[in-house]
């Protein structure tokens, strides 16, 4: 099953829930607002892309995190972050067959997709 993360209010996961459907891919949305995340996924995900990748640093979240927790940041910090506030993760995140990819890019969603049937 593919999951996507994010926030229902976010254009970038509109366009990859648009995307999902229509190319006939079931999929569940979990929104990370509403619904959380456990420390354990966020750390898988980091560990397969790198916690640089996840954090999304072009937000209002992050903006407006005071400048110390902006700087020196480290993999654990910036999850705890993360944890704490789930938009400052970069969105969406969509899972499948054990492989995330993150931020909606239809190329690359076309990659992962046929990877799978392949």
């Amino acid at each position: 099953m593919t999951t996507l993360y994010g926030i229902s209010n976010c254009d970038s996961v509109r366009k990859a829930r648009r995307w999902l459907e229509d190319q006939g891919i079931a999929h569940r949305f979990h929104d990370l607002r509403r619904d959380g995340l456990d420390e354990e996924r966020l750390r898988g995900w980091a560990s397969q892309v790198g916690w640089e990748t996840l954090l999304n640093r072009r937000s209002s979240s992050w903006r407006q995190l005071p400048a110390a927790d902006r700087e020196h940041l480290d993999g654990d910090h910036a999850l705890a972050l993360m944890l704490a506030q789930p938009t400052l993760i970069k969105r969406p995140v969509i899972e499948h067959d054990g492989r995330i990819e993150v931020g909606f890019s239809e190329s690359r969603l076309q990659v992962l997709f046929s990877q799978a049937q392949g």
